[in-house]
């Protein structure tokens, strides 16, 4: 306890914490104002029978904001997927250019994260048409009611203009998170978003228990089972296998240098989660 109330003794650190608090909060007041057009309680509903699938697997990462389809609906999804395929792009050497910036130190690096943010440009406002016609078709295809009021041209244009603006402004808000705050600004974005549905779902579990649909003992085995999967999957992220590197000895005068052992630590899942995000991606 004593080294959490130290934190907010450092001035810099406690600029950092607020400012990584303050822009989480903005993001998840973006994540819950829809946009104009939408039957809300259409969508829900439709969302709710769709729970198991991709798009559900997506609203998840999305903080529910694709459930509700707010202005942040695509949270950094394009950014991430735009990241990705640029550095599969350089790995396999397709364009030159990209090689010849990567060998250019800090000025390439920076001229590719422009190109990065271009690409998620792109990808935004493809993404975004591709949601509001898929939302258009789903609310007429069925008996139910129309999820999309009035799909005018107008409704196009604005829904693939906000929803396009809403993930340049999250990818934003993302690097400002990792520049002036702490951590990785686009993980953090990423982990709220989760975390904000864990006071639903045990809100859900615990009105299951009440009224007898749910056995007590059923929902400690849930939690329990929770608690371990976490902790394994953090013992894989952590994991590294560890290649002994033996540097070579060197005469300098009369003395010797060197001749040192360590170690080259390589994590065992180098991929992590964003081979999963990415596969999710392509298939919606």
């Amino acid at each position: 306890m004593q080294n959490i109330t130290d934190i907010f003794k450092i001035e810099e650190l406690k600029k950092r914490i607020f400012f990584v608090l303050g822009a989480l909060a903005v993001y998840r007041l973006g994540a819950v104002i829809p946009i104009p057009g939408i039957n809300t309680a259409a969508l829900q509903a439709m969302f709710q029978s769709q729970a198991g699938s991709i798009l559900g697997f997506l609203d998840i990462f999305s903080g529910g904001a694709l459930g509700r389809f707010s202005i942040f609906s695509l949270g950094v999804m394009p950014y991430i997927n735009a990241s990705i395929i640029m550095s599969l792009v350089q790995g396999a050497h397709i364009f030159p250019v990209l090689d010849h910036l990567q060998k250019e130190g800090e000025t390439g690096r920076r001229k590719i994260v422009q190109f990065t943010r271009l690409f998620t440009l792109f990808l935004a406002a493809f993404q975004s048409l591709g949601l509001t016609l898929a939302l258009t078709q789903m609310g007429t295809s069925g008996n139910g009611p129309q999820i999309v009021t009035n799909p005018t041209f107008s409704f196009y244009f604005i829904t693939v203009l906000t929803l396009t603006t809403g993930t340049i402004f999250v990818m934003w808000l993302g690097e400002q998170i990792t520049e002036r705050g702490i951590g990785n600004g686009i993980s953090l974005i990423i982990f709220a978003g989760i975390v904000c549905g864990l006071p639903a779902a045990v809100r859900g579990m615990v009105k299951l228990i009440q009224i007898d649909e749910m056995s007590l003992l059923a929902g400690l085995l849930i939690v329990a089972l929770v608690i371990v999967i976490t902790g394994f999957v953090v013992w894989v992220e952590t994991a590294q296998r560890k290649i002994p590197v033996q540097y070579a000895q060197r005469m300098v005068g009369r003395k010797m240098y060197g001749g040192a052992s360590t170690f080259l630590p390589l994590k065992v899942d180098q991929s992590g989660v964003i081979a999963v995000i990415f596969a999710v991606s392509l298939l919606s």
